[in-house]
């Protein structure tokens, strides 16, 4: 595969910019008719936009995250599905860029810049909560693992070129392994039947016997010993996602308005759009939107300024400033995606223009973490001046 190289920041948001509107054309029937992005992630990978957190030592452009924030904004606002598929591309970048050796980080990193895509085999079902990890991961006698268990919830990974898996080694520390997709013993199930983030293939990764070179497995537990963003950068790109939703349904309600729907009888006025009451609902429903985006941008500068200079109160605060636009983001595309039918009316509800979607998309995504515990980290902090503790999901 051949990928562009994207410069800078500004070429970054320009080609998403153009990405986004090329997916949003056939958004509505891939996800009604649950056509996986097949096409549209060889697009996403020629872009250049999956190596554009590379390092610039490594030839990658490095932006910002307070660009890849919008990168993912701009997508989802598209199509919330195709915009998900990636968020773990970028997490696993991270992983290599803060654990990986020297050689770890040339290899994977050449191969994120020709364009090749990072899945997930992270979450398991059935265990005691989100961070019992069974899947393990043994030595051989010549110095290789062996990989067993089964991962659910593995977004990316039926069209990944390398699958990270998490799993535990027998001191019970966290690694990451990077598995090539077509490795003898593993195998990805199209088993995701989600009411909302339907082309996302969030199904099973089955895990039997893999063996995995040592060069191929980076200690991910070190990440937590030590002021870090592992889980701001990835709770981030989630929120990014959602207000991308809520963005995207609110725009989706005003041409609906503009164009299809009729005014009520009783306001006195020739169309819809001139309703004095749909103009105040609207301006509500849009300030919300805005107080998300800013707090996602607020977020991200946070993550780029200890990013510069990471300290434990650095980390502290961009975690906290994640948290919060995460809570509000999350608020936001479920309430405005439910908005839209009230705006819109009656008609809006017919199945065929699949307006739903924005909804479901907004209400299985928002499911990804609880916000409440954003918000009890908030409060421990303001009050008491509680940090929030090291972990991949704050």
């Amino acid at each position: 595969m051949t990928a562009h190289v994207i410069a800078d920041d500004a070429e970054a948001l320009a080609v998403a910019a153009g990405l986004a509107e090329a997916f949003r054309t056939e958004a509505p029937l891939r996800d009604a008719e649950r056509r996986l992005p097949y096409a549209e992630l060889e697009q996403l990978s020629a872009s250049g936009l999956l190596g554009v957190t590379v390092p610039a030592d490594h030839g990658g452009a490095d932006v910002r995250q307070e660009t890849l924030a919008e990168v993912f904004r701009l997508l989802a606002s598209a199509d919330a599905s195709l915009a998900q598929i990636p968020q773990n591309h970028f997490v696993y970048v991270n992983v290599l860029r803060r654990q990986g050796t020297t050689e770890q980080r040339k290899s994977f990193f050449g191969e994120v810049l020709e364009g090749r895509r990072f899945g997930n085999a992270q979450s398991e079902a059935g265990t005691r909560h989100v961070q019992d990890i069974r899947t393990r991961l043994l030595p051989l006698p010549d110095g290789s693992h062996e990989l067993t268990g089964v991962k659910h919830y593995s977004t990316g990974a039926l069209f990944a070129d390398w699958i990270p898996v998490l799993a535990r080694a027998e001191d019970d520390n966290l690694y990451v392994a990077y598995v090539p997709r077509d490795a003898d013993g593993l195998t990805v199930v199209d088993d995701w039947d989600g009411m909302g983030q339907r082309t996302t293939a969030s199904g099973t990764v089955r895990l039997d016997a893999v063996t995995v070179p040592a060069d191929r497995v980076v200690p991910h537990h070190l990440t937590f010993q030590g002021p870090q963003l592992h889980g701001a950068v990835a709770q981030l790109l989630h929120a990014a996602i959602d207000a991308g939703i809520a963005g995207g349904a609110l725009a989706e309600a005003a041409e609906f308005v503009r164009t299809k729907s009729r005014p009520w009888f009783e306001s006195g006025v020739d169309t819809a759009a001139e309703d004095p009451l749909l103009i105040q609902r609207f301006g509500e429903l849009d300030l919300q939107v805005r107080a998300s985006e800013a707090l996602l941008g607020v977020a991200a500068r946070a993550v780029d300024a200890a990013r510069d200079e990471l300290t434990d109160a650095s980390a502290a605060e961009a975690s906290l400033a994640v948290a919060a636009a995460k809570a509000h983001t999350t608020a936001t595309a479920v309430l405005v995606a439910d908005a839209l039918f009230e705006v819109a009316g009656t008609r809006a509800a017919l199945d065929s223009l699949n307006l739903h979607r924005y909804w479901r998309d907004a209400r299985t995504h928002t499911l990804h973490d609880p916000a409440r515990w954003k918000i009890q980290h908030l409060g421990r902090h303001v009050l008491n001046g509680t940090r929030p503790p090291r972990h991949g999901l704050l």
